[in-house]
């Protein structure tokens, strides 16, 4: 006979008390007294988890091995509790590539990266709960070396604000990273030199927020008198244990010791990667673990743990802010993100090489941490973790919830158009990635929609959407749920951290794109016609243009030659993701040569336009000829602007 879930439950839980029972039946024939009941109860109650998640190893030793075959990543550790108890640890590949070290989920440390924002959030969480931080009050407050701008008046960035990445601040990873461990400046001073501008009131919308959390750290360090590394290791490692994590850079020798590398796959083998440390530890720089002290914590942030502080686990897990009161939102930190009709708190890391995923069921006291020593081809161990993730839960916490029914009549005008989430820099090169990653809503008949770009999974493609209310909507082959709030937002379950904007027409992706392939194309022409044309009329022997005329052409082709060689050597950057994600978080000269190839091309640009109205003016060549400059002149007015909106555009030299 097959037995239902709850079946095996049931019958596990009483073969644990029988077994539990037995011994006390066997030394004694008194009756039972209400001590022993309990203490019976709690036996079972410990051994019950493990087998509930009977056949565990079995899912994750498929699903990693095929994850590090297919993706090309060298090493993952995985670590399962449930009920308080460790039930499943276990490393997979190697941690070090030239060595051959395998991985072990006990003692193999790993890079976390943003994971352990959740530590930033207890220690702010120890500080709150002992009044020493006042979440409503202006942050300023605590800063003695410097201040957040006052971009709001009467808005300031409070210290909850910090927690729900809602402070505003813009997103900039250009050159957090540093790659020597002994290098990291100190935390205050890079915030106090590197604060980004304010770009939203706070509390307003979600907007995934490093220097915010870095900004929490700080505060921490600030209250507590204590370097933010220390504080760390003093009130939330040591008392759980955790002797195997560290905040600090360089990290202890001991952990060094046992540290796996990152990697990128490049042809048939694996590329050591950089970047992984910076002064900005309170957003997981520099933070390493173990698979299995982070399995620690995740007991102890479940199971309430006196040893982080009376209420201080709790105060994590509850919501602080939702951009929509019908869609779960933000704990401290922790992202709301429910799965199978269950309340799931999950964060996730990604630092060039590492790649690490958490979640938590705190109502089943289930906890998953998986994390990865590779970025995978084309970065796609993120997903891997998730997916890894979503396959547990699925297994053993099935859907039991019935489908939300459609609604009629619900008004879908306005909706449709194209979307750009909100943590889109608004001032640094990684902006270009919303030039070709927008998302699309599209309505189809019966008021259901149709949407790209949403998904984190990549292979996603296309969602359909049915309406459950009015600006809600159901995902008919998931379990995600999208809103929109009546004022140009979308949100979604999949992830609480950002919200999508709706573009006007000339914010277009699809326009840009038109303008800066038709720029590109007429200079790339240009770059080549001037000099054949200049051959040309010297072998036939014409007379020679007045030399203005022969500056405009001169810095026509220039233009060209600039946007060629950008172009290219983008291009070339852009081949291997995983490269170029490291390239920009370490702040490379390469990079801002890149750009200062367009800072010149403006100028030569400029020269284009002032050449285009003396060509007419003064009747420089035929007039075929001086269409001809004027069409190149535009081309390369419209390839600069796209580049000066996606910040493609740098000082020469600067």
């Amino acid at each position: 006979m097959q037995l239902t879930r709850p079946m095996r439950m049931l019958v596990a839980g009483v073969t644990a008390a029988a077994l539990a029972l037995a011994p006390l039946a066997a030394a004694s024939a008194a009756p039972l007294t209400r001590d022993d009941l309990a203490r019976a109860a709690a036996v079972a109650q410990a051994r019950a988890p493990a087998a509930e998640f009977g056949g565990i190893g079995q899912l994750v030793d498929q699903v990693v091995s095929t994850q590090l075959a297919r993706d090309r990543i060298p090493g993952a550790a995985v670590v399962v509790v449930a009920g308080g108890k460790q039930v499943f640890a276990k490393g997979y590949g190697i941690s070090n590539v030239p060595a051959r070290t395998p991985v072990d989920a006990a003692s193999t440390v790993f890079f976390t990266g943003s994971v352990a924002k959740i530590f930033t959030a207890t220690a702010a969480a120890q500080l709150i709960r002992q009044d020493k931080l006042d979440p409503g009050a202006d942050v300023n407050t605590y800063l003695t070396t410097f201040k957040i701008r006052d971009t709001y008046p009467g808005r300031p960035v409070r210290v909850a604000d910090l927690l729900t990445h809602t402070a505003g601040f813009d997103d900039g990873p250009r050159g957090v990273a540093v790659a020597d461990p002994a290098a990291v400046p100190a935390l205050g001073e890079y915030l106090a030199a590197h604060q980004p501008d304010r770009v939203r009131p706070p509390g307003t919308l979600a907007q995934y927020d490093n220097y915010g959390v870095a900004l929490a750290g700080y505060l921490v360090e600030v209250v507590s008198g204590q370097p933010f590394a220390q504080y760390v290791q003093d009130h939330v490692f040591g008392p759980l244990g955790m002797s195997a994590t560290t905040l600090v850079q360089p990290h202890p020798a001991p952990i060094q010791a046992h540290r796996a590398d990152g990697y990128r796959p490049v042809g048939r083998g694996q590329v050591r990667e950089d970047g992984q440390y910076g002064a900005w530890s309170p957003t997981g720089a520099g933070t390493v673990a173990t698979a299995t002290d982070m399995g620690t914590f995740m007991i102890a942030q479940m199971g309430d743990d006196p040893r982080l502080g009376a209420g201080v686990a709790k105060s994590l897990r509850q919501q602080h802010f939702t951009m929509d009161p019908r869609l779960p939102g933000m704990g401290w930190v922790l992202q709301q993100e429910p799965r199978n009709g269950q309340p799931l708190l999950f964060k996730d890391g990604d630092v060039p090489g590492f790649h690490a995923n958490l979640a938590m069921l705190p109502e089943r006291k289930l906890g998953i941490y998986v994390v990865y020593n590779g970025d995978g081809t084309n970065g796609v161990a993120n997903w891997d973790g998730k997916d890894l993730i979503h396959q547990i839960v699925d297994q053993y916490v099935p859907d039991t919830s019935p489908a939300r029914k459609a609604v009629s009549g619900i008004d879908t005008s306005g909706l449709a158009g194209s979307y750009r989430v909100n943590r889109t820099s608004h001032t640094q090169v990684t902006k270009v990635v919303a030039l070709l990653s927008t998302a699309t809503v599209a309505v189809a008949p019966g008021g259901s929609l149709t949407t790209s770009g949403l998904s984190l999974d990549p292979n996603a493609g296309v969602q359909h959407w049915y309406p459950i209310g009015t600006g809600l909507f159901q995902e008919q082959a998931g379990q995600a749920q999208i809103a929109f709030d009546g004022k140009g937002n979308l949100f979604t379950t999949d992830d609480p951290t950002v919200a999508y904007t709706k573009l006007a027409w000339y914010s277009s992706p699809t326009l840009h794109q038109i303008m800066l392939g038709i720029g590109v194309v007429v200079l790339l022409l240009a770059f080549f016609w001037f000099p054949i044309l200049a051959l040309v009329r010297l072998r036939k022997g014409k007379p020679v243009h007045s030399r203005w005329a022969r500056v405009a052409r001169v810095a026509a082709w220039l233009t060209g030659l600039l946007t060629t060689v950008f172009i290219g050597w983008l291009a070339l950057m852009a081949s291997d993701l995983n490269a170029l994600t490291e390239t920009v978080i370490l702040g490379s000269v390469a990079l801002t040569a890149l750009l200062s190839l367009n800072g010149l091309a403006v100028a030569t640009s400029a020269v284009m336009i002032a050449g285009t109205g003396a060509a007419w003016t003064r009747r420089w060549w035929t007039v075929k000829g001086r269409m001809a400059y004027t069409i190149t002149t535009v081309a390369a007015i419209s390839y600069l602007t796209v580049a000066f909106t996606y910040n493609l555009i740098g000082i020469p030299l600067g």
